[in-house]
């Protein structure tokens, strides 16, 4: 029975990046993982999906390159190209995951694994062979799944997750998204801005339901122009496949009416499900509730020596902050003198065109708490780098406590925002005000001064707006 000091289930940006912090820590590492070092997020996630998501960004560049001054002819989209490229972004990363292994001089255990009482592994490979291994510390990050909802059962060719949806041999003429969180609004991008034909549905009242209402009715609007049809409000009752595509039946919530739509796909993008079956999390002596994990604020759960991070436990799926759980997970089995991970605080990101990031509160949370509230919007129409860029849709919106100046929440929609959110995510950790933020000189001109003039709108000083 081989021994470590700490044994890490799940190989995707939890867990492989908590068994590299615990390498530097000095600990003998080993990383359990059945498919592909990465996990989900280098191999079917985060990765792959900007690599198509960049491909058909480059496409809209030269369908509108006269735009730019620049005439060019018969542009066509070679869909088993892009789909190859993505594939290889994929395995390049995971290849890299690979390298920093033995970097690092840790193990990487191919296989199941089922967990058993005393910190005890049993892990069966892919030929049945089971070998077992125990630790003084595991750490449980298996990740999540494609969420599957009755009467939209995914059968992987014509009812499809996101796996599927990197992986189609042929572009589909038309698809239905079902559901309009980050995965729905990437994908419906993708294939819209590639000529398929997109209708997303919508159970809420509006598609990116999470985000600030104001982002929401930005990128409605924004979709719309891209031919993009939207029903919200809507719920897909079911959907019946043949070979000629799929019938799915919608039912207006508002109406009560119903409604059939014709599709060569449909997309099932409403969430995820923990990886938590399957396991012997029970025999272990490991809390579960609803399918997820019970922990403490460092990851310990019911059964000592035994953690979870990730999208196994309460909190959002998202890669960053599984990595942030397992590196805060380790160096508190370290001893380190380390504090509870700040969940208000943690960025969101949707990566389709325009991106849109956010962190904090939206501003119905923020009135909803009691705090008097000022609120600064800056549109990239008034900003001098995003006419230039050609990118003028889209806002910087912040919200203050008026009382004291605590920056409660900011809502971006724009060009590159996912790369200006982490301005916000540092200055809310330092607690920084409005004032400082207005005072901050940011570079002309850029994207991110949008920023300091909304800020400065809020406090009635904005220059260019």
């Amino acid at each position: 029975m081989k021994q470590y000091d700490i044994l890490v289930i799940g190989a995707g940006p939890g867990g492989y990046v908590a068994a590299i912090r615990a390498s530097q820590l000095g600990f003998k590492v080993g990383v359990i993982e059945r498919e592909a070092l990465g996990g989900i997020c280098l191999n079917w996630g985060c990765i792959p999906t900007k690599a198509l998501l960049k491909s058909a960004q480059v496409f809209e560049y030269i369908s509108h390159s006269e735009d730019y001054g620049i005439k060019t002819k018969g542009a066509e989209v070679e869909f088993d190209a892009i789909i190859k490229r993505s594939r290889d972004v994929a395995g390049g990363m995971s290849k890299g995951v690979q390298f920093l292994f033995k970097k690092n001089k840790i193990d990487a255990i191919m296989g199941s694994a089922h967990i058993k009482a005393n910190r005890i592994v049993e892990v069966t490979d892919a030929d049945g062979k089971v070998e077992t291994y125990t630790a003084k510390h595991v750490i449980l990050a298996t990740g999540a799944r494609s969420r599957q909802l009755p009467g939209i059962e995914q059968d992987g060719k014509h009812i499809i997750g996101y796996r599927e949806a990197m992986t189609l041999k042929t572009q589909p003429k038309s698809m239905v998204v079902v559901g309009s969180g980050a995965i729905g609004v990437e994908f419906a991008y993708l294939y819209a801005a590639i000529g398929t034909e997109v209708t997303i549905v919508e159970y809420q009242d509006r598609i990116l339901p999470r985000e600030d209402k104001d982002v929401s009715k930005e990128m409605a609007k924004i979709f719309k122009k891209k031919g993009i049809k939207l029903l919200t409000e809507s719920q897909v009752l079911g959907v019946k496949t043949s070979k000629g595509g799929c019938s799915v039946e919608v039912k207006d919530l508002k109406k009560g009416s119903t409604s059939t739509l014709k599709a060569d796909i449909v997309l099932s993008a409403v969430g995820v499900t923990p990886n938590t079956d399957n396991l012997g999390l029970e025999e272990a002596g490991i809390k579960v509730e609803r399918g997820i994990v019970q922990v403490d604020d460092y990851y310990q759960t019911s059964a000592q020596g035994v953690y979870a991070i990730g999208d196994i436990v309460k909190g959002p799926a998202l890669a960053h902050v599984a990595s942030a759980e397992g590196i805060l997970c380790v160096e508190k089995i370290a001893g380190h003198d380390v504090e509870p991970l700040d969940y208000g605080n943690l960025p969101n990101c949707t990566y389709s065109v325009p991106e849109v990031a956010s962190v904090g509160m939206t501003e119905d949370e923020a009135k909803e708490a009691g705090y008097a509230l000022k609120i600064g919007k800056f549109p990239f129409s008034a900003s001098g780098k995003a006419s230039a860029a050609g990118a003028k849709e889209g806002f910087v919106k912040v919200i203050f406590d008026a009382k004291y100046g605590e920056w409660l929440g900011a809502h971006f929609i724009g060009a590159n925002v996912t790369e200006m959110i982490a301005e916000v995510v540092t200055a809310r950790k330092l607690e920084t005000t409005g004032h400082e933020i207005i005072k901050a000189v940011h570079p002309h001109p850029t994207m991110s001064e949008a920023v300091m003039e909304a800020a400065a709108a809020a406090y009635d000083e904005v220059i260019h707006l």
